[in-house]
């Protein structure tokens, strides 16, 4: 049997198991990433939604993903997503733009109907239609996400002639994981992006990395505050709650309790895992088999 076989064959005796048992307010939200950076995301939907408890699973053996295959990404993605199924998540949010464009469609066929995917793009799409149509908008992002046109092509599909200026910003992510933010250096490589001219006379900036978050105040500086800064984390933790609203899955109970998981463990990545979800998180180290 060949390995997707297999991962399916594993994922159908899972869904199987889990149809059994109906879904539950005080199920976990799961969240994943290929590393710590969705830890905004995590943080946003702890900031709006504080009674949900959250599982996060960072993927740091494999980090970044930008740099992988699509078959890779969803390899990854897929013994993620069962992970956080066998520990009960009621929802699973991909928090990494790569996995995103790459594993969203495929993890919605392996994993059962009730427990709902969201990724970081569609909502941001979303957004974009309603309240920019007929605007120039902009977006920075990695290679991977820039050169995939992923948001480019789904904006175009919602006909509401939303231009899209994209522009590559590679420094900034690794920049942010070492710290360099809210200081000279970072306020000079964050300028020199963008004052690329790829980004003149956008009425719209979109955020298409999870790092981006932190460094969200420097880039409004920029723009002297009369830019609209679109951060995905805040629009993807508004997409999570109006789906557990619909399906009457809002915890109202208690108040969240918080499990953070990678793949390999080092102490420079808990460091950094704090500074990304705002308070200190103890990371817990859990293979991917």
């Amino acid at each position: 049997m060949h390995g997707s076989d297999t991962g399916k064959a594993k994922f159908n005796k899972i869904r199987s198991d889990l149809q059994k048992m109906k879904l539950e307010k005080q199920q976990p939200v799961g969240v994943f990433d290929s590393g710590i950076g969705g830890l905004t995301v995590a943080h946003a939907i702890k900031k709006l939604l504080p009674q949900e408890s959250m599982i996060y699973f960072g993927d740091t053996v494999h980090l970044p993903y930008g740099d992988k295959s699509e078959a890779a990404i969803q390899a990854y993605s897929v013994k993620i997503a069962d992970i956080l199924v066998k520990k009960g998540c009621k929802v699973i949010v991909i928090a990494c733009n790569s996995a995103s464009s790459a594993a969203y469609e495929l993890l919605k066929e392996y994993v059962r109907k009730d427990i709902h995917i969201i990724n970081v793009i569609d909502p941001m799409v979303d957004l974009v239609l309603n309240q920019f149509p007929g605007k120039q908008v902009g977006l920075i992002g990695t290679k991977r996400t820039v050169q995939s046109g992923v948001y480019t092509r789904k904006l175009a599909e919602g006909n509401k002639d939303v231009t899209v200026h994209s522009l590559a910003t590679p420094l900034l992510a690794p920049m942010i994981e070492e710290g360099f933010f809210n200081n000279q250096i970072s306020h000079e490589i964050i300028a020199t992006y963008l004052s690329d001219p790829t980004l003149q006379n956008i009425e719209a900036l979109i955020l298409a990395c999870t790092h981006y978050p932190l460094i969200k105040k420097e880039i409004s500086s920029f723009f002297q505050d009369k830019l609209a800064i679109l951060d995905s984390s805040e629009v993807v933790a508004l997409a999570l709650k109006h789906h557990l609203e619909k399906e009457g899955l809002l915890n109202d109970q208690a108040t969240g309790q918080y499990h953070f998981l990678v793949s390999d463990y080092t102490e420079s990545f808990e460091a950094s895992a704090g500074l990304f979800f705002h308070e200190t998180v103890h990371l817990d180290k859990h293979p991917m088999l």
